[in-house]
C-alpha cells in the first residue's frame, strides 16, 4: 500500500509561518526512520500522514483513498509520543478498548487484542495491569493498540523516548518483525535510533525534506574521515549543513 503526501502545506494559525510547506513525500516499504531536530515538523508530518490533521493545501492518500475517508483511517495507525496507562485495565483490555473505539465489535476487539499483543511479544503480559508495566512494555502496548485493527501503515512519534538501551533493543526487534507486512515510519531526533534494521531514512529540516532514500545512501553523506561509530551522526550533520547552505533538496 502506498501512502503519499502531495504538495502539503500546514501552519498552526492563518498567519503563522508554515510548519510544512509544499511538501511531497511517499513512504517507502519496510522500516523508515524520520530524523530531524525538534521543531523540524516531524510530528506534523506524522499527524498529516495519519489523517489526524488535514493540510491547509495539498492531499494525503493511501492507494488513492483520501485521508478523510473511513477506509484510510482503518488502514493507517498513529502512535503518539505519550502512551497513557488506563487505570484498572490490563494490557489486553486496553488494546481491545482501542479496537472497540475503532469500530470493532467487543468480541472481535478482544480476539484481535490477543493477536496484536503476540505481534509485539507481550502475550505473557496480557493480563497485567498497564499501570504495572515498564515504560518499554507500555510503548509496545501502544504499538499493539495501533495494530489491533489490522493497520497496514504504522506511524510512530518518538517511540523510544525515555527507554534505556536494552528497551530500545527489544523495541527495535519488535519493529523488525513487523515490517514484512506493515510499512513503518518512526520519527526521532536521536541519531541513535538509526538502527541496522531500518531500510530507509528521511531527514526533515525546517519543514523540508533534505534527504529520503536508503539507509546506505544516507550514510554515504558522511565525510570520509568520520570517526567509527559516528558515521550516522556525521551524515546527519552533513545533510543539515548542506540544507542550511544551499536550501532544501529532495533526494
Amino acid at each position: 500500500m502506498t501512502l503519499t503526501l502531495t504538495r502539503c502545506t500546514y501552519a498552526y494559525g492563518l498567519r503563522a509561518r508554515p510548519v510544512l510547506d509544499n511538501l511531497d513525500y511517499t513512504l517507502p516499504d519496510g522500516l523508515t526512520v524520520l530524523l530531524g531536530p525538534n521543531g523540524a515538523g516531524k510530528t506534523t508530518l506524522l499527524r498529516l500522514a495519519a489523517g489526524v490533521t488535514q493540510p491547509r493545501h495539498g492531499s494525503v492518500e493511501l492507494d488513492g483513498t483520501d485521508s478523510r475517508r473511513k477506509a484510510f483511517r482503518a488502514a493507517v495507525a498513529w502512535m503518539p509520543q505519550q502512551i497513557t496507562a488506563m487505570t484498572g485495565l490490563t494490557a489486553r483490555e486496553q488494546v481491545a478498548y482501542t479496537g472497540w473505539l475503532k469500530g470493532m465489535s467487543k468480541r472481535d476487539a478482544w480476539d484481535a487484542a490477543a493477536r496484536a499483543l503476540a505481534r509485539v511479544d507481550l502475550t505473557d503480559r496480557a493480563a497485567t495491569k498497564t499501570k504495572q508495566l515498564s515504560g518499554g512494555q507500555l510503548r509496545r502496548v501502544g504499538v499493539a493498540s495501533a495494530l489491533v485493527h489490522n493497520a497496514r501503515v504504522l506511524l510512530l512519534d518518538e517511540p523510544t523516548a525515555g527507554m534505556d538501551p536494552q528497551q530500545r533493543r527489544v523495541f527495535r526487534d519488535v519493529l523488525a518483525a513487523l515490517t514484512d507486512d506493515v510499512r513503518v515510519l518512526l520519527s526521532t531526533h536521536d541519531i541513535a535510533d538509526l538502527a541496522e534494521e531500518s531500510q530507509h531514512v528521511t531527514v526533515l529540516h525546517s519543514g523540508h525534506i533534505t534527504y529520503t532514500g536508503s539507509t546506505a545512501g544516507f550514510l554515504a553523506h558522511a565525510p570520509a574521515d568520520a570517526a567509527p561509530g559516528r558515521v550516522a551522526e556525521a551524515a546527519y550533520t552533513a545533510l543539515g549543513t548542506h540544507s542550511a547552505r544551499n536550501g532544501p533538496q529532495q533526494q
